[in-house]
């Protein structure tokens, strides 16, 4: 039992902590050129990407609120955030 409520304080944590990262702060870190893995150092791991004619976007967050960051050859080209704290 004591396992189970450890693991589940645990998710919560993580899964707070994703939720910080999406801050008006952290945005403003976010400039062209950056790579791929100075941005997930920044926001954490994205919520999903997709590539698509040498575009990858990603997606941090969920619907309601988000920041998305596209990359071109592994480098920040365009960014935006939607109700971010």
């Amino acid at each position: 039992m004591m396992k189970f409520l450890s693991f589940g304080a645990l998710a919560l944590s993580f899964l707070l902590l994703g939720c910080n990262k999406l801050t008006v702060e952290n945005y403003d870190k976010l400039k062209s050129g950056l790579t791929y893995e100075e941005v997930v150092s920044i926001l954490g791991s994205p919520a999903a990407c997709d590539e698509v004619l040498g575009i990858k976007s990603c997606r941090w967050g969920d619907d309601k609120r988000k920041i998305i960051v596209n990359f071109v050859s592994g480098k920040v080209i365009l960014t935006s955030a939607e109700n971010i704290r």
